[in-house]
């Protein structure tokens, strides 16, 4: 028998509920730390025997009354304060595991909108890149030149016509 199995079965030996085990009175006499623990346990239920339990306050009861005749009389809150005290009272005091679900599920919708949004995939036609033929440097300063030169050559026909 291990010291472990010794340690559960000792509260109930000990308030008397069962039997003590010939195997745990064996234990109990070679092994000393549980002999240590079933001599604290017997100390702390001696001292519980001797504790007292303190006397109520004789106003208790009163005071008691009149505030439960307070809140039965205070006005009641609409639905929609019911509602919101009940859902603060279920996050703060229920269990987590009923939040995960709500919780993955609001994670999804984040993700798949995010990421519908970030692909592009808020419309159904994926718009075609638009097609830029680029032109060399070189190219493109000659056609600057010429088109000068044009400008040019109209303002000194511009200008000879006034003489």
């Amino acid at each position: 028998m291990t010291c472990r199995m010794v340690h559960t079965m000792l509260p109930e030996t000990l308030l008397g509920s069962s039997p003590m085990d010939p195997a745990v009175e064996f234990h109990l006499a070679e092994c000393s730390p549980c002999q240590q623990q079933l001599t604290d346990l017997r100390q702390t239920m001696a001292m519980l025997d001797d504790w007292t339990a303190p006397e109520p306050n004789p106003y208790f009861m009163t005071r008691f009354a009149a505030r439960l005749a307070e809140e039965q009389n205070a006005p009641q809150p609409g639905w929609l304060a019911r509602t919101l005290r009940h859902f603060h009272a279920s996050v703060l005091y229920g269990s987590r595991w009923k939040m995960q679900p709500v919780a993955a599920m609001a994670m999804s919708v984040l993700l798949l909108v995010g990421g519908g949004a970030y692909l592009g995939l808020n419309t159904w036609e994926q718009p075609q890149p638009a097609v830029i033929t680029t032109t060399p440097a070189v190219v493109h300063d000659l056609q600057n030149l010429d088109s000068n030169a044009q400008a040019l050559d109209q303002l000194e026909n511009l200008s000879g016509q006034e003489d």
